[in-house]
């Protein structure tokens, strides 16, 4: 993407005048460099560059000034003889590189610097998540082929990106207008500076004729981004530091960006004020907001963050003011630039990244918000990423409808907007189903309790089956559950299942046994109750998972009869000397008695002991050969009611 005001939150803004003496001298371009006027610091060094001058310095800069526009294949021509004049030089570079030799489709020698970069920056976040990530190609294929895409009849020439919804309308921001005396051009990227324009929308998102969005948010210099609230009121936008006819800058004379807020009031856009948090000497940048509007996410480079740009949250308080900023966190964070924020009425984050693995320059990725932070974070696919720049993307979660903006090949301008129809999801959804029956009969059993817990125990959910004895949970892809069905006179049972990594439905029906036991004392209450025995790992006394779920069926039992008292008898398999195994099945029968006293039952109604080797179920004595499976049978624990 050539418009680096509207990616990377470095993004300055650099007033230069006309003229600048002595061109074709490096000193000459060096000062355009450090202005951050690259479109002329380019035209200088390549004059230099081709009278055969040749040094580090020179390439860095030359490779840098068409990097920070996102031209990625002319910059990895002057990187490419950077490194061939010296292959020890800063870890960053090697990272550049690799994205431009993507742009240009040579993935098998980007991965060949990505894993130098790996070598050279071990606490690099970028270079864990590609070691970690090795079939990452594999991943964006996998979630590719979901959409329908094309491009937005609203494109010009020039740079059109960054799009909102607002009153059936989308609004975006363009460097078309040219025709305005005022209207500068943008030493960083050659064209004019961006205001917001405007275009009417049908039900199926395609666009009308753009016209200017008529607003004094509109000024002489960049405008963007903006996100406004539902009621039409309130809205946030990425602006030049530029306010009240002044400009703003940083203690080096460059002027960065900031968020403004403008509300509606009287027929027109007023009380344009800066964000508390916006500085003069760091940039803040493309504004989103949570649902419920209580949040405001966006992008900045502010002290603290963790990349050339990070992602951040402020919340919003009922009297309008924001909290202090926080940064999300290195779950999505990286030293790279991640921006464009945008979040959905699912928990969702959607974000333009080119710190994690991804097809070249800015890749769309999504992530879940939660308690810990964002987690799951995925490539969207090809359909949306190429190995150029694609950035802003906006959905609507009920039509899967939205835009984003890119500077892909075949595009009208430098910069486009695309619009595109999601078909499939790429969050795998699934649901878990079934029948409940009586064992013996078949015949269905409705009302009958069913609970849904995690591979680590932890309950999800509960329900009751139908009339039909039918049943239901949603489910994530790829994950394992126990599902328990208990009903009165029932034994009680748990069946466990591992969900298919597609989208679908799984079926896991039940059949139930009936339970005509009378408990006695003397009584195994495993057996009784249609319990399992407490099977433990070889050489261990900790409370296995499975085992963990049928202690819980025997805590269930205790709490139906507070006088039962039991005696915990645990018994462990031939291998290992006598005296080893007593001391361990020892261990294990005050592992399980432990858990119970942990979860509620008076040590005084609980005994137990170790009885080693000494009480084998089947053949497998010292000496005689066993499978695994059949010396599992021994490491056991049995529950004998000693009292009711």
């Amino acid at each position: 993407m050539k418009k680096h005001l509207h990616i990377c939150i470095t993004i300055v803004t650099a007033f230069l005048s006309n003229g600048f003496a002595q061109q074709g001298k490096i000193v000459s371009a060096d000062k355009k460099y450090d202005n951050y006027a690259y479109i002329d610091a380019i035209k200088t060094y390549q004059r230099v560059a081709e009278k055969g001058y040749k040094s580090e310095d020179l390439f860095k800069k030359l490779g840098n000034s068409f990097y920070f526009n996102s031209e990625f294949e002319k910059a990895g021509k002057w990187y490419g003889e950077l490194f061939a004049m010296n292959t020890e030089i800063e870890p960053e570079y090697y990272y550049r590189y690799a994205q431009c030799l993507k742009a240009a489709g040579d993935t098998a020698k980007a991965n060949q610097m990505l894993d130098l970069f790996n070598q050279k920056s071990k606490n690099d976040k970028r270079a864990k998540l590609y070691e970690a990530n090795k079939n990452y190609l594999e991943k964006i294929k996998a979630n590719s082929g979901r959409y329908t895409i094309e491009n937005a009849a609203l494109n010009s020439k020039y740079s059109d990106y960054g799009t909102a919804i607002y009153e059936n309308k989308i609004i975006f921001a363009s460097a078309r207008d040219t025709g305005n005396f005022n209207q500068r051009i943008h030493k960083w990227t050659g064209e004019h500076f961006t205001n917001l324009y405007q275009a009417d929308i049908d039900e199926k998102f395609n666009p009308g004729a753009a016209k200017k969005f008529k607003s004094k948010i509109n000024t002489k210099f960049h405008e963007s981004t903006p996100i406004f609230t539902k009621d039409g009121k309130t809205v946030y936008f990425t602006r030049n530091n530029y306010i009240n006819g002044k400009k703003g800058k940083d203690e080096n004379k460059i002027t960065l960006v900031k968020i403004y807020k403008a509300t509606f009031e009287n027929n027109q856009w007023s009380n344009i004020t800066e964000l508390p948090f916006d500085s003069n000497n760091y940039s803040t940048a493309h504004p989103a907001l949570s649902p419920d509007e209580k949040t405001l996410y966006f992008a900045s480079d502010m002290p603290g963050s963790m990349g050339q740009s990070d992602l951040y949250k402020s919340t919003i308080n009922a009297n309008g003011q924001f909290g202090t900023p926080e940064n999300l966190g290195p779950g999505i964070n990286t030293e790279g630039k991640e921006s464009f924020p945008y979040v959905t009425d699912q928990n969702e984050i959607y974000f333009a990244s080119d710190g994690h693995p991804g097809l070249g320059g800015l890749d769309v990725f999504v992530g879940k918000l939660d308690q810990n932070g964002v987690t799951n974070i995925q490539n969207v696919g090809a359909d949306i990423n190429s190995p150029k720049d694609d950035f802003a993307y906006i959905i609507d979660t009920k039509t899967r409808r939205g835009f984003f903006s890119s500077n892909k090949d075949g595009g009208k301008g430098s910069d486009d907007i695309y619009q595109f129809l999601e078909r499939i999801p790429l969050i795998c959804v699934q649901e878990l189903y079934g029948t409940i029956t009586d064992l013996t009969t078949g015949e269905v059993l409705p009302n009958t309790k069913l609970s849904l817990y995690s591979d680590n125990l932890k309950i999800i959910a509960t329900t009751y089956s139908d009339s039909n004895g039918n049943y239901t949970f949603p489910v994530e892809c790829g994950t394992m559950y126990f599902v328990r069905a208990e009903k009165e006179k029932y034994y009680t049972k748990e069946e466990n299942i591992t969900i298919p990594k597609e989208n679908g439905k799984t079926e896991l029906s039940i059949a139930l046994e009936k339970s005509d036991c009378v408990v006695t004392i003397g009584d195994d209450l495993g057996k009784c109750f249609g319990i399992k025995m407490i099977y433990f790992d070889l050489d261990k006394s900790n409370i296995r998972t499975e085992a963990a779920l049928d202690l819980e069926k025997i805590l269930d039992v205790l709490n139906q009869y507070p006088k039962m008292k039991l005696d915990i008898r645990s018994h462990t398999d031939s291998r290992a000397t006598y005296k080893y195994n007593e001391a361990l099945s020892d261990r294990r029968a005050k592992s399980t008695i432990q858990w119970l006293i942990k979860n509620g039952i008076t040590p005084d109604r609980l005994t137990g002991k170790g009885y080693g080797e000494t009480q084998l179920v089947n053949k497998c004595s010292d000496g005689v050969p066993c499978t695994e499976e059949e010396h599992q049978m021994n490491r056991r624990s049995e529950f004998i009611i000693t009292a009711l």
